[in-house]
């Protein structure tokens, strides 16, 4: 798993943005459904998101350290792949939405 690297040397603090996290993620974060995280970037909060709940980051990128193409992440009403992906600036108060897409359902028409 990608390991992303801190932002070294930065003068002022991070904002703090809130994530919110599905159903699926609430056994790993003890039933909490959002997170405050600091970041500059949506990167950046990730992995602040993994350190504060081990094992999240994985189930979201890939070993390419890309966003699964299964996971949308939104910030505030934009999803980040309209932005900058993972390198989108986040600002204080943000909110980020984690997402999991949907698939299935019946081939069958009901009536």
């Amino acid at each position: 798993m990608p390991d992303f690297p801190p932002d070294a040397g930065r003068g002022l603090p991070a904002p703090v943005v809130t994530v919110k996290l599905p159903a699926a993620f609430h056994a790993l974060t003890g039933g909490r459904r959002q997170l405050s995280v600091e970041g500059d970037t949506i990167r950046e909060v990730l992995t602040g998101l993994d350190r504060a709940v081990p094992g999240v980051l994985e189930r979201l990128v890939d070993q390419n350290g890309a966003m699964k193409r299964y996971v949308n992440v939104y910030l505030n009403d934009n999803d980040i792949r309209s932005l900058d992906d993972l390198d989108t600036k986040v600002e204080e108060d943000d909110l980020i939405w984690i997402i999991p897409a949907v698939a299935g359902g019946s081939a069958t028409v009901r009536s």
